[in-house]
């Protein structure tokens, strides 16, 4: 099983796991499933607001950090017991949109939420993926994807049989965790 190798409250670069995978995983264990693509962020206001969005906040959501952490943590406590979260924020803006600070600040975000949910002994995982921009010092394995959108890098011959580049279109819930919802029942 996917989650069994993976620490029960934790924010980690998503890595070799596929959102997809994750998302049948937590089905498996019955957990929540929160996913948000939040590339076409163009800054910090933007980022909390496709995530209220894609994670149901209710309207009243302040749409700062430590709003998002109420609406991940005690607003959702006090609704009744949850059986466990697995979260994906994929492509997290870099350069002008998000600064490493800010970037940071929200993944901090994300981590005092597993705290909370560890001490409750609630599973809460965090996967994340960064969008990287040509005007960010790229680790080895980002460089490539700089070089892809840099008009003066010349194109690398990709061999017939590698495996094509997959478009996800993923809900971005797919379970019942609408924070609106969950107020109202509280």
């Amino acid at each position: 099983m996917l989650l069994q190798s993976v620490r029960p409250n934790i924010v980690q670069a998503i890595r070799a796991f596929r959102p997809e995978e994750l998302q049948q995983a937590a089905h498996a264990v019955g957990h929540h499933f929160l996913y948000t693509n939040l590339s076409a962020a163009q800054d910090k206001q933007a980022v909390l607001d496709i995530i209220a969005r894609d994670f149901l906040f209710p309207d009243h959501f302040g749409k700062n950090l430590d709003a998002l952490y109420d609406c991940m943590t005690d607003l959702v406590h006090k609704s009744g017991p949850q059986p466990g979260f697995v979260v994906v924020l994929e492509l997290i803006p870099g350069d002008t949109a998000c600064d490493r600070e800010t970037r940071e600040q929200l993944l901090d975000a994300f981590r005092d939420a597993a705290d909370f949910w560890s001490e409750r002994k609630i599973p809460f995982r965090v996967f994340y993926s960064m969008a990287v921009s040509g005007k960010e010092s790229a680790s080895n394995w980002d460089k490539a994807d700089v070089a892809q959108n840099d008009p003066n890098v010349k194109p690398v011959k990709v061999s017939k049989n590698a495996t094509p580049t997959i478009v996800m279109n993923l809900p971005p819930m797919s379970s019942v965790f609408d924070t609106a919802a969950l107020l109202n029942a509280a």
